[in-house]
């Protein structure tokens, strides 16, 4: 996967479905088109959530990558 460059962090580490979703869903509306988001989790089911809502909603899903005991993922604002 290639090194992001995120506009903003989400730190969703420790939070458990639906928490990671819905503070990623909120913080990607502050954001402009074409920005990064970067979120960083724990629970293994937002790995399956954030890219199924990205199709839903227009925003680019970048991927992931592995982290010293969490995983840090990466969204497009569309």
């Amino acid at each position: 996967m290639a090194e992001y460059t995120p506009d903003e962090t989400l730190d969703a580490r420790g939070l458990s479905c639906p928490m990671p979703l819905l503070k990623t869903k909120k913080q990607l509306a502050k954001m402009q088109s074409g920005q990064v988001l970067e979120v960083l989790g724990t629970d293994p089911g937002t790995k399956n959530d954030l890219p199924s809502f990205c199709k839903r909603s227009g925003d680019e899903y970048l991927g992931e990558a592995e982290d010293s005991g969490f995983f840090r993922m990466y969204i497009k604002k569309g």
